[in-house]
């Protein structure tokens, strides 16, 4: 079920980082999350989340740089570029700490960032989440292909952009909702905007080639062994497959595992209510990580394996 959202409660709000205008919601009091969007998204898709959850928590969505209504600079898009932007984002906010939840994309930026910035990163949440095998949407995979970004003007033009708003339009009107395909079509209509689509190419062929996912945080989950992990999966995800999130959940000791049953690539949009549920019974049941230096030390020490 969707509940009804009112994106004007969380409002867009800008701050400049090394030059460049990062836009953020921010709303609620009490321990900060962190909440990291998908490829092509923005902090929008948050929403139906932010409203259930801003009464115990400070809950904080930026769009990343090259989405939504941040800067789209040419430059650096990796995942490791990105979670320091968002380290960055929570020390000028004057945040020490945070649990941070990644969907797709969003979430191997989240690993990357309790990869990075351990001492920070208080919980891991991973919904849907890339960077956990080879494995991905065929169109993904071609949307990565040399000379796609001459292509990409052509698909997603304005006339195609307003035909598809008219379309959901005239069906959310005679109350037909889905949420999986709106959420799908908000993130790709945002490819009319060339600066958008030349980000967006960029970001895609930092993580994905023709062959699938090109970049593994397998190897290194072994390092989250001391840090609360929660995996979060649709099992009719048709964008990343299911086996990723089991392959994740054997590799991280002591993860949790909660598979959406008839929910697909966007838990959180599609079942808000269940979705913050689960996150919620985690938070209350878990205590934020502490991982030391030496502890630290010690684990990429011992290497994978040693758990």
């Amino acid at each position: 079920m969707e509940p009804a959202t009112r994106t004007d409660e969380f409002p867009v709000q800008h701050v400049s980082i090394h030059g460049y205008e990062v836009a953020y919601r921010r709303a609620g009091e009490g321990p900060v999350l962190l909440l990291l969007h998908g490829i092509a998204g923005s902090s929008e898709t948050w929403v139906p989340v932010m409203e259930l959850l801003q009464r115990d928590y400070t809950v904080l969505a930026p769009d990343f740089l090259g989405h939504g209504r941040s800067a789209k600079p040419l430059g650096d898009y990796s995942l490791g570029n990105h979670a320091a932007g968002m380290r960055d984002l929570l020390e000028v906010l004057s945040i020490e700490r945070a649990t941070v939840i990644g969907q797709s994309f969003g979430g191997g930026v989240a690993m990357q960032f309790a990869y990075q910035f351990p001492e920070r990163c208080e919980r891991l949440v991973l919904v849907d989440a890339g960077g956990l095998g080879r494995e991905v949407s065929w169109m993904l995979r071609l949307l990565t292909l040399p000379a796609t970004e001459y292509l990409l003007p052509i698909v997603f033009s304005a006339p195609v952009r307003n035909c598809g708003d008219s379309i959901l339009g005239f069906l959310q009107n005679r109350g037909i909702r889905h949420a999986r395909a709106g959420e799908m079509w908000r993130s790709f209509a945002s490819l009319t905007e060339p600066a958008n689509r030349q980000a967006f190419v960029r970001t895609m062929r930092a993580v994905i080639d023709p062959g699938g996912q090109s970049v593994s945080a397998i190897d290194r989950l072994y390092l989250a062994a001391n840090m609360p992990t929660l995996i979060i999966w649709g099992d009719k995800d048709k964008i990343i497959p299911l086996v990723h999130a089991n392959a994740a959940h054997e590799a991280i000791p002591n993860s949790r595992l909660e598979i959406m049953e008839g929910v697909g690539h966007y838990p959180h949009v599609e079942e808000p209510f269940r979705f913050v549920e689960v996150v919620v019974d985690f938070l209350e049941t878990t205590q934020p990580s502490s991982v030391t230096p030496e502890q630290r030390r010690d684990q990429l020490r011992r290497g994978r394996g040693s758990q």
